[in-house]
Formats: C-alpha cells, structure tokens, sequence
C-alpha cells in the first residue's frame, strides 16, 4: 500500500480531504483514479473510502506554496463525485476553502502573524483570490470559539473571509446573458456568476412554495427533471458548454424570506439538494437579491446603501453575506463580498491505496 500524508477537515459546511499538491501524482489522470480511490467512489456509500455518501462530504482540498505576488499559496478544489467515477474540477467551493488556510499553517506553507494571521489564497479553479483571517494565539492555530454557522452543530473560531474580484469568475460575467432575467421552458431565470455559478428561479413558478424540506425535493423526480431540462440550458447560455457532466450551475429556487432574511432558498447542487447553501452560492444569490431586474424583485427583502447585510436563509437556517460597493451608478458592480466561516481539525494523518494504483513519490 502507498502511504499519503492528508487531513481530514470540516470546512464550513463541509467536510473533505486535504492534501499538499507535492504528496499527491503530479499527472492529473492518475491523481485523479488515487482521489477516487481515497474517496472510495464510485459507490453509493463510498464504503472503501474516506467520502460520507454525500456531496458535501466527498470533497478535496489540494494546496501548495503560491508563485503569485498577490496569495500566499494555490488552492484546487476537486468535487468527487459519489456515484461516478469522475473528479470535477470545474467550480470552487467556499466552504471546503475555510479550512485551507489553517491546512497551510499547520502544514508550515504559511507563518504565523502573531493571534491572528491572514492568508491570501489564490483559487485556482477560478483564479481569484480570498482572503481569510485565522485566529493563531500561542503560536498555533486555535479552532476552539463562540462564533456559530447554521448546519454545523456547536461552535467554533471565527474564519472570516474577504473575496476579491469574483464576478464572472467561471463564465466570464456577472450576468453572462447580459440579461438580468432570461425565460427558459417558460420559467423566468437568473444566471449568474459571483464566484459561483447560478441559476436562479421562483419556487411559485414550479407549484411548490419553496420551503419543503430536502427529501420532499429530492423525491419528487418531476420537479428535478423540469430543474435539470432548465439547467442544462442555462449552461450553454452561461458560457458554460455542455453541462451534462458539469456540477455548474447550481439551481436555486427563491421565495418569500419567513426568519426575518432577505431571500429564502433551496439549492439543487445540481442533483441533490444542499442542506444548508454553498458559500458562493450565496454570494452569488445575495447579488442576485440586490440587482434590478432579476427573479427575486418582489420577493427580496433587501436594505439600501452601499454596505449591504444580507442574510440568505436555507433548509437548516441561514447564511449571512455582506455586500459592498464602490458607486450606487452602477448597480452590477459588486465590488467586494465578506462572510463569516469556521473550521475544524478532525483527523491528521495518512490514507492508503494499493501500490498497484501509484507506487508513489
């Protein structure tokens, strides 16, 4: 068996493996058969593996020092998905990159600054860049705190993190139509991109009131096939291709906020449906929620100004998002978004694969 040095960390809401680039196969088809076998797919219960039958389980985090003047070190996300045998490659993932950065201390990419070190990351799958801050009081990473996220049960230390430049960051534009709202199969749509791909559309507009829970949705093969027929559209009209075999774009279906937010969702991701909401999945619905034109006029509620808070509820609470820009001229111009994350270090050690698959390094 070759023995691969890893953590095993929950990001956000998340949970994955995060490797060094350097102890992985630098050819990326056989680095990609020694993730899926890490993962134990393809497998409905990834039972060989380190995955948790779930796609917000079934993820990779893979790091190393970064040659660019503007991060500290790269980050490639990878989606392995679960019943396939396929890494996915083509989307960043918020919550999985909140626990890169105390991943890079630990593993010495990064020095500490003293109680609290930023770390600039440049994500590689999009190219842009995010910031976070990690609390390192005593020389070490601290993951002990009173800050709490919906769908992570507990509490943890606050990971702030300040994203740059993320619109159209996957294709090409914040609205890649050019439209804020399109019409697919009859449906009103938004697409949009602000650091993740989506489409957005009305619950009312399906005959569901958009506060079902997962199971409800999952289990009605209707509604997610007239989802999907709309989406597959939507990624040829989002610069996207033939999306078949893409996890981009997420689908998200808005109504009418009940806990006080801006917007409430349910995300199909693309084929299940997220129990809570991806971190730049939000970041790109709360953008949606403050442009004129797009499927949530009427049902966002959404304050004024440049510095706008807005939180975005989901199935097992809600996800608070601030958005700021530099001029009111310009209502597509969202300069910079911030949210609040935590981490934590479940596992430090090495996974196995046969020596048969890669002899390793």
């Amino acid at each position: 068996m070759t023995s691969i040095a890893c953590a095993v960390m929950r990001g956000g809401t998340s949970k994955g493996v995060y490797f060094l680039r350097d102890d992985l196969p630098a050819d990326a088809t056989l680095r990609d058969r020694v993730l899926l076998r890490v993962m134990g797919s393809p497998d409905p219960r990834q039972i060989d593996g380190l995955g948790g039958a779930d796609p917000l389980t079934s993820k990779i985090a893979i790091v190393n020092v970064s040659e660019r003047a503007d991060a500290d070190i790269d980050y490639l996300f990878a989606q392995v998905l679960v019943n396939e045998p396929r890494v996915d490659y083509g989307q960043n993932c918020g919550n999985i990159l909140a626990g890169v950065a105390p991943f890079a201390i630990e593993r010495g990419l990064v020095a500490i600054q003293g109680k609290r070190t930023r770390v600039a990351i440049h994500m590689v799958n999009t190219g842009q860049i995010a910031v976070a801050d990690v609390s390192t009081p005593n020389g070490q990473v601290n993951y002990e705190g009173d800050a709490r996220i919906d769908g992570v049960p507990g509490t943890a230390a606050a990971v702030p993190i300040e994203f740059r430049d993320t619109a159209g960051s996957t294709c090409g534009a914040l609205l890649p139509t050019g439209r804020a709202r399109d019409e697919i199969d009859g449906v009103a749509v938004t697409c949009i991109d602000n650091g993740m791909p989506v489409v957005l559309l009305r619950a009312a507009d399906f005959g569901i009131s958009g506060y079902e829970d997962r199971d409800t949705l999952e289990t009605d093969a209707t509604l997610r096939s007239r989802i999907e027929a709309i989406r597959l559209q939507a990624g040829s009209m989002m610069n996207l291709g033939n999306v078949a075999q893409r996890t981009v774009p997420k689908m998200t279906l808005v109504s009418r906020p009940r806990a006080g937010g801006a917007v409430c969702t349910r995300t199909f991701i693309p084929h299940r449906v997220h129990a809570s909401i991806g971190v730049l999945g939000a970041v790109s619905v709360a953008t949606a929620a403050v442009l004129p034109g797009s499927v949530t006029q009427g049902i966002a509620q959404v304050p004024d100004g440049l510095a706008r808070r807005l939180v975005i509820e989901h199935p097992t609470g809600e996800f608070t998002v601030d958005l700021e820009k530099d001029s009111a001229d310009q209502p597509e111009d969202t300069v910079r978004a911030a949210l609040l994350r935590t981490a934590a270090l479940i596992m430090d050690g090495r996974v196995r694969v046969p020596g048969s698959l890669w002899a390793g390094r």
